[in-house]
């Protein structure tokens, strides 16, 4: 006799804990993921795959949790509270953001263009500071708390290249139906090709891909072991990212990675 026979079928297709998990930590990193106001049910739906149903019983314990926001207004759901408590008691544990304050601002003092710090987080680079230089004209292309799938931008691609081969193809995989859906022009062999580049130069370059006209260079920061935890880059206008122009970005880069990764090391 079938052993789940007289179960109800909503019991008998249930996930089990870790499949619950997984959703909804899956919905937790597309509400992280969405710019603005905020993400929609809808746009969660379309995002993680999931049933309408799924989602939003798992949104109502995430909102009742503290971990998710909901608008009264506009109903659409951000980061709660109970999430940033959550980063603040792990921030300690981690001492790229901490070391990195001093490479961040000379980086954007000596560029007077605006400099991004990025971390690694699963197969996203998440944007965790963001310095402003004197230069008029700023790229308002990344703040703290965006992500990008990685190899999307000059930071995330320096990241992705930090990687080896079988690695790189393991992360374009997994995010090839997201990179799809939001960035279309970055097919895997595009972002292969970016990543080869970044190997030969030393530095990723962002040509205006990402957004018009908004150039970038990034390198990668690794730790004692030669893994990628973080990737310093320099964004700026068209003309300010000349060809003439990145060598001397790329020397001042690689001087403060190298400055991070040996205060990493000790």
């Amino acid at each position: 006799m079938d052993q789940f026979a007289e179960l109800p079928t909503e019991d008998r297709d249930a996930p089990s804990g870790t499949q619950s998990l997984e959703r909804a930590v899956a919905i937790l990193r597309a509400v992280a993921a969405t710019p603005g106001d905020g993400a929609r049910l809808a746009d969660l739906v379309a995002t993680t795959g999931l049933s309408k149903g799924t989602v939003r019983r798992l949104l109502a314990t995430l909102v009742r949790e503290g971990l998710l926001d909901q608008d009264g207004g506009s109903r659409r759901y951000r980061p709660g509270l109970e999430l940033y408590a959550l980063g603040l008691s792990a921030a300690p544990r981690f001492g790229l953001p901490r070391l990195a304050v001093e490479s961040v601002q000379r980086l954007a003092a000596l560029s007077h263009d605006t400099v991004f710090l990025q971390v690694p987080s699963g197969m996203e680079a998440l944007c965790i500071q963001r310095e402003e230089g004197s230069f008029p004209i700023r790229t308002q292309v990344m703040a703290a708390g965006d992500r990008f799938p990685l190899g999307i931008g000059a930071g995330s691609c320096a990241l992705l290249a930090a990687h080896d081969d079988p690695e790189v193809e393991r992360i374009v995989a997994a995010n090839a139906p997201l990179v799809a859906q939001r960035y279309p022009r970055f097919t895997a062999d595009f972002i292969r090709g970016l990543v080869a580049q970044a190997r030969r130069d030393g530095y990723a370059f962002n040509d205006g891909q990402v957004v018009r006209d908004m150039c970038a260079i990034g390198v990668a920061v690794r730790n004692r072991r030669g893994e990628p935890v973080g990737a310093l880059s320099i964004s700026a206008i068209s003309p300010r990212m000349a060809p003439e122009r990145r060598p001397e970005l790329a020397a001042w880069l690689w001087a403060e990675r190298d400055a991070l990764e040996a205060r990493l090391g000790a």
